[in-house]
């Protein structure tokens, strides 16, 4: 079967933390990426987030070159939608924008 993603995915474990907010009720779960790509996420986590559901997610990426020029982390703030919900974890596809905050070392 061909694969059919615009954009390469890549096995990539970042620190993420998942904002769900259903009939007004806000739940917020911390988590890591099992893949990521441009365009969404797999992320792994054993509640089950019905398809459809809005998302934000922050994904924290440490990088030693980021550390060197700036002495930070950066955040990587991004909305989705929960397109694919298993046992073991959600797909997330991205909404396209974002915003990338530098998060002070401590």
């Amino acid at each position: 079967m061909k694969d059919r993603r615009k954009y390469e995915r890549f096995s990539l474990i970042v620190p993420a933390r998942l904002e769900l907010i259903t009939s007004g009720k806000k739940q917020v779960f911390d988590l890591q990426s099992r893949n990521i790509s441009a365009a969404g996420a797999f992320f792994d986590i054993d509640v089950p987030i019905p398809e459809g559901s809005h998302v934000k997610v922050d994904l924290t990426v440490a990088s030693q070159r980021l550390k060197e020029l700036t002495g930070a982390q950066s955040l990587i703030k991004v909305e989705g939608t929960v397109v694919r919900s298993t046992p073991t974890g959600v797909a997330v596809c991205f909404d396209g924008g974002c915003q990338i905050l530098s998060l002070n070392s401590k």
